[in-house]
């Protein structure tokens, strides 16, 4: 089911290729909108859907709250577990399991579509800093929705909060489409959100949108939003434990 979206969106852009090749001439291979061809928006979407696979933590946030609200978190309270590093590997393993079994899946598809990587394979630099967006991917995506969890130790309700942010999520990732095309103006308050690391930022380094002299900064500012995320879920449950009072057996 997770590959049927990138069909309408191949289906899409494709209509939307053709469409500035009818009005401006050419043909469909030398189209480009803000640095990307037909083929690299295709590869692109099959790229996003790895790197949304590694930073999307289904029911993280709502299991989080549920727990606080149902009383269960008592249990990391009496016991020499720690919340935040048993979810950490719960969510690492969930993630394994999740690729043993798609792995199959995945190499089909990109063997399918090997002819929409036009450029190729990249070198080992720029593959091994690929590797490292999508661990530090995973991680702000852990911590972050691990945080708005947290909340629930001062709202019994985070479901709506949760939307907001699976919203704003879900677009300013560049999931829906490269962050290049937004307007100059908004493109560089986007820039600088931790958003585009979940989703644009690893398909951009495969496909070579990001120079290789740039990467080293890039990454350095990946890791400094993933420590920040770090310490505000550490801080918040270290207070919403302080505030807790638990009753019942």
């Amino acid at each position: 089911m997770r590959f049927l979206p990138i069909v309408t969106q191949i289906f899409l852009w494709y209509a939307i290729f053709d469409s500035i090749e009818s009005t401006q001439g050419g043909n469909l291979e030398s189209t480009e909108i803000r640095g990307f061809h037909f083929t690299d928006i295709v590869a692109y979407y099959l790229l996003t859907m790895i790197a949304r696979a590694f930073s999307s933590m289904p029911g993280l946030a709502s299991g989080i709250a549920r727990e606080i609200r149902d009383g269960e978190i008592k249990r990391y309270l009496i016991q020499p577990i720690d919340l935040i590093s048993f979810l950490l590997l719960t969510r690492i393993a969930h993630k394994m399991a999740y690729y043993a079994i798609a792995i199959l899946p995945f190499a089909l598809v990109f063997f399918l579509c090997r002819d929409y990587f036009a450029s190729g394979w990249p070198p080992w630099s720029v593959l091994l800093a690929f590797a490292g967006s999508l661990v530090m991917g995973f991680l702000i995506g852990f911590f972050l929705e691990a945080a708005i969890g947290m909340i629930g130790f001062w709202f019994l309700e985070v479901s709506s909060l949760l939307f907001v942010y699976m919203l704003f999520s879900f677009f300013l990732s560049g999931h829906m489409f490269p962050l290049t095309m937004l307007p100059d103006n908004v493109a560089t308050v986007v820039n600088f959100l931790p958003f585009k690391y979940l989703a644009y930022f690893p398909a951009a380094i495969f496909l070579g949108k990001i120079p290789e002299e740039d990467l080293p900064m890039e990454l350095a500012i990946e890791a400094c939003w993933l420590t920040f995320f770090i310490i505000v879920c550490r801080i918040a449950y270290a207070r919403g434990v302080r505030r807790y009072s638990g009753f019942g057996g």
